[in-house]
């Protein structure tokens, strides 16, 4: 297993498929929510895109932005056969490296927010509804980030 994190410059082609590929699959046709995926921020130069990869192909995926004061975790994902192996940890762990000296945000789907709790975040906000999914504000003081 590989764990990389990169601009976008650095991604091959059939990389940046599988990347489109999986959040798709995931996002738009599991769990049924069409929104605009491709909404430029890929892009960005202060933009990584954390993969975590076998030789088969890309297990999961998080992509993580400069947002000036903070760095924002988002589409975090695997892919259906890697579920439940713990790679979640290690898509965030990957993910968490990039984002040295500053807090780190992210909107969890409500039901992981235990999850993202034990990666040292806290709820920073009430509930709402993205795309008809509950989800909730969370943060990660910069203490705590590696």
């Amino acid at each position: 297993m590989r764990i990389v994190a990169v601009p976008f410059e650095h991604l091959d082609a059939r990389t940046a498929y599988a990347v489109w590929r999986l959040r798709q699959d995931v996002f738009v046709i599991e769990q049924d929510c069409p929104y605009p995926d491709l909404d430029g921020r890929d892009l960005e130069p202060g933009t990584r895109h954390v993969l975590v990869q076998e030789d088969d192909g890309l297990l999961g995926y998080a992509r993580v932005l400069d947002d000036g004061d903070v760095w924002r975790i988002g589409r975090v994902v695997l892919a259906r056969a890697a579920r439940g192996r713990g790679l979640g940890d290690a898509v965030m762990t990957g993910a968490l490296q990039v984002c040295g000296g500053r807090d780190v945000v992210l909107d969890a789907q409500a039901p992981l927010a235990g999850w993202y709790a034990t990666l040292g975040f806290t709820v920073a906000g009430p509930e709402f509804l993205d795309d008809g999914i509950p989800h909730l504000p969370m943060r990660r003081r910069a203490v705590d980030t590696p």
